[in-house]
């Protein structure tokens, strides 16, 4: 299977989330709509869907936010607004 395409800055966020402390685990490759990654922080688990700045959803995507029944999925399009999520939740 190929890997699914992932916006230009996910390899910074995941940085900036890992720095922070947070545990982050792939989830790209599930497709579907599936949010971009699995991040834990302070013992909570958080979907988390990268995006530039100007990026919007897919299709897919609304439609997995739609019918999940989980807490919300975050956006995060920055190392900024990575590193004040996690600082937020801690």
């Amino acid at each position: 299977m190929r890997a699914k395409r992932v916006d230009q800055n996910q390899k910074d966020v995941v940085k900036a989330l890992r720095d922070s402390g947070a545990y982050v685990f792939h989830l790209h490759e599930v497709g579907q709509g599936c949010p971009d990654l699995l991040v834990g922080i302070n013992n909570q688990t958080y979907l988390v869907e990268v995006k530039m700045p100007k990026g919007k959803f897919t299709n897919a995507q609304v439609k997995f936010m739609a019918e999940w029944t989980g807490s919300p999925v975050i956006r995060i399009t920055s190392v900024e607004e990575a590193i004040a999520f996690v600082k937020n939740m801690v």
